[in-house]
């Protein structure tokens, strides 16, 4: 079995420790601080390199951390699995996505326990996972984003031969996977990468530290570590799509970023695979140059998340006007009415958030609607809450069900994160098992002073290393038999099922979406084609001057809802919505 290893850092020599056992690597002739060598090894060996005189590190590239980020790597032999499931054909176009923490989607917290509960989310209308990240991190339950490995799948999640079942149990049902990845910065403990090379670099800071070098001498090899390690979950793993956490935070000068080569590479690989790979961006900079096309001067992304919109929903549902809510709650309904139609609200408007101007306006005209992600809920919207408090927490059922209809039936991909779909009241906290106890109780200190200066007591913000804390966000599924739940899930699967069944709500057309709204009677419709959505979000019943050319027929309604009547007024009861279509 060939081993090498990119070490610019070691000095003299790097050997390969196998099974216990040192074999001398040499270094590549073609490539600058690469070191090589062919030792007979299987699946499941373990290794690890020492460079010169130091410890023995992991393997950079290692695919497996059987004792986790500080123990030897494994060996991962890939051609030994046995598929049973090609995987779908799916265009997100058409897609509903639904985000996953494995940690806390089941009591167990395994990908096998998650893949035992799919056929869940196939039955309710779901067409694609999205997983959070699954790379090592330190100790047993954590978000994932303070990964380390970026390789490998963490082991108390089932390492990665529970990756392959999961992916393989999703395509069977005909679903795609999507997956969480971070290439922005690595976690605060078990990052061995440093003394290998240059991965990191001081011409740039970021809140994490020390900027990802993607740009500074060395950042060749740098940006094929992490480009590769893309590549390699959608060729190893079968994932249909990655998520690319916080692009904005990415630190890039040079003339060709590191984006643009990812997607790029992620299009040549669909291309060879026959198959509709993707890649998704979570994105502050509210710039449609993230997806626009390559050729055109974007990025090449192919889709990102519009927290805009969110923001918008949030206001309009919950009144809530604190931070970077404030500029959307001065006039939530136009806010929500904007990023139905035009996608962003900070469109080169003034952020008071920011104190500056932000973001640039959608060429509606050019610009498919599929490009984005819309959601009332995600786990950063949740979990960055002092109490990880779900819209459910202080919504009524009719309230949620208007945000399901303006999520399921609006003009981005839909998104929703795990329980929302039947109003789940379980809490999403932040939980972390740091195994250093100086940086656990400097996490304890930190998310304390954080909302105490939002005036939180700090007895009250639950305790991230507490193991209660995850306990408390684990999914409680036995509330999808009681109601309001019940009737909150049959909902969201019959609006999935219009989403499914009826053209006009999968166009991309944005410049098609027709937006009315009344700002002090709390209500909304949008018409996409020859269908119309209407809400009301007021305590109040509403009465929508929609038109009426007697043919109006209602396809879904969270209360009992007629057509409009021969005065052309919709009569919408108090929080409730309803679909309507035209003939």
């Amino acid at each position: 079995m060939l081993f090498e290893v990119w070490a610019p850092h070691a000095r003299d020599r790097v050997t390969l420790e196998l099974n216990g056992t040192g074999h001398p690597l040499d270094r590549d002739p073609l490539r600058d601080g690469w070191w090589t060598g062919t030792v007979p090894a299987t699946d499941g060996d373990r290794y690890g390199y020492r460079l010169d005189d130091g410890p023995v590190l992991p393997d950079p590239r290692g695919r497996r951390l059987p004792d986790g980020p500080d123990g030897l790597s494994a060996v991962v032999d890939h051609a030994a699995h046995t598929w049973l499931h090609e995987p779908p054909r799916l265009r997100l176009r058409s897609g509903v996505l639904y985000e996953l923490h494995v940690g806390t989607f089941t009591p167990e917290g395994t990908l096998d326990a998650a893949a035992a509960r799919l056929g869940e989310l196939a039955g309710l209308g779901v067409t694609h996972v999205e997983l959070m990240p699954l790379c090592p991190f330190p100790g047993v339950n954590g978000w994932g984003y303070d990964g380390v490995a970026p390789w490998a799948v963490h082991e108390p999640y089932g390492g990665p031969a529970a990756l392959k079942r999961f992916t393989d149990t999703a395509h069977g049902l005909g679903m795609g996977v999507v997956l969480d990845v971070v290439h922005n910065h690595l976690g605060p403990s078990g990052n061995l990468l440093p003394p290998y090379g240059p991965y990191f670099t001081d011409t740039h800071h970021t809140p994490w530290g020390a900027a990802v070098n993607l740009d500074a001498p060395g950042s060749d090899e740098v940006r094929a570590y992490f480009l590769g390690s893309a590549l390699a979950w959608l060729r190893d793993y079968r994932i249909d799509g990655l998520r690319l956490d916080a692009v904005h935070a990415l630190a890039d000068d040079r003339a060709l970023t590191f984006l643009e080569e990812l997607s790029a590479a992620v299009d040549e690989l669909a291309k060879e695979q026959g198959r509709q790979h993707f890649l998704i961006a979570e994105s502050d900079l509210a710039d449609p140059r993230t997806t626009a096309p390559r050729a055109l001067g974007g990025l090449g992304l192919h889709a990102q998340w519009n927290d805009d919109f969110h923001h918008a929903l949030h206001t309009a549902l919950t009144g809530e006007a604190q931070g970077y809510y404030a500029d959307f709650a001065r006039a939530p309904m136009a806010a929500l009415a904007k990023t139905l139609t035009r996608v962003f609200f900070h469109d080169g408007t003034w952020s008071s958030f920011r104190g500056r101007h932000h973001g640039r306006p959608v060429d509606r005209e050019r610009t498919p609607a599929h490009r984005f992600l819309g959601y009332a809920q995600t786990h950063d919207q949740i979990g960055n809450r002092a109490l990880g408090d779900r819209l459910s927490a202080t919504l009524s059922p009719g309230l949620l069900a208007c945000a399901a209809a303006l999520v399921l039936t609006g003009p981005s991909v839909p998104m929703l994160f795990m329980g929302e779909e039947w109003g789940a009241r379980t809490p999403w906290q932040y939980f972390t098992d740091h195994t250093d106890p100086e940086l656990a109780e400097a996490v304890r200190r930190g998310r304390r002073r954080e909302f105490a200066a939002h005036g939180w007591d700090e007895a009250e913000v639950p305790d991230p290393q507490d193991p209660a804390t995850r306990d408390r966000s684990v999914l409680d599924r036995a509330e999808r038999e009681r109601d309001p739940h019940r009737r909150i899930l049959a909902w969201h699967r019959e609006l999935i099922a219009l989403r499914r069944t009826l053209p006009d709500l999968t166009d991309p057309d944005l410049g098609g979406v027709k937006v009315a709204f009344d700002e002090e009677a709390r209500w909304l419709v949008f018409r996409r084609g020859d269908v119309r959505v209407a809400v009301n979000l007021a305590k109040e019943p509403a009465a929508v001057p929609l038109g009426s050319n007697g043919r109006d027929r209602v396809l879904a309604a969270w209360e009992p809802t007629e057509p409009p009547a021969g005065d052309g007024l919709l009569r919408l009861p108090a929080e409730s919505a309803v679909v309507l279509a035209d003939g």
